[in-house]
């Protein structure tokens, strides 16, 4: 069954490491075998990541794009979810890291990012607004 993906005007999404952007008008594009999709929405770059859990994102989803579940990246993965756990606020933060963690050790590298992306949001919550 295909992925059916619904793109706005200038929307991008990356595919197996391409960056592709729909044009002017809405557009919609069927992928018909495996990939490695990201939508834009999705992407952190790296001089946004400032909290541990932005960047162990960053991390796993580097390791998403490459493809990979080993070496260099993963090592990355691993140091970025280590040093996380220290600013984890509790039981549950640790438990999610934990799981983020299980989760990449098996390959599911887009279930981590979709669980990354919710320890971020609770992240934010627990941190209260800055004041400045």
């Amino acid at each position: 069954m295909p992925l059916k993906l619904s793109l706005k005007p200038g929307e991008a999404v990356i595919v197996n490491g391409a960056v592709l952007r729909n044009g002017d008008r809405r557009g919609t594009m069927l992928l018909e075998n495996q990939a490695r999709v990201l939508r834009e929405k999705d992407v952190l770059h790296p001089e946004t990541a400032e909290t541990p859990g932005q960047h162990a994102y960053f991390a796993i989803m580097q390791l998403y794009l490459m493809g990979q579940h080993d070496g260099a990246v993963y090592d990355q993965v691993a140091a970025a979810l280590t040093n996380a756990l220290p600013s984890a606020k509790s039981n549950d933060q640790r438990q999610w890291l934990v799981d983020i963690s299980r989760a990449c050790a098996a390959g599911e590298t887009y279930q981590a990012l979709s669980q990354c992306r919710k320890y971020m949001k609770q992240e934010s919550v627990e941190s209260g607004p800055k004041n400045g």
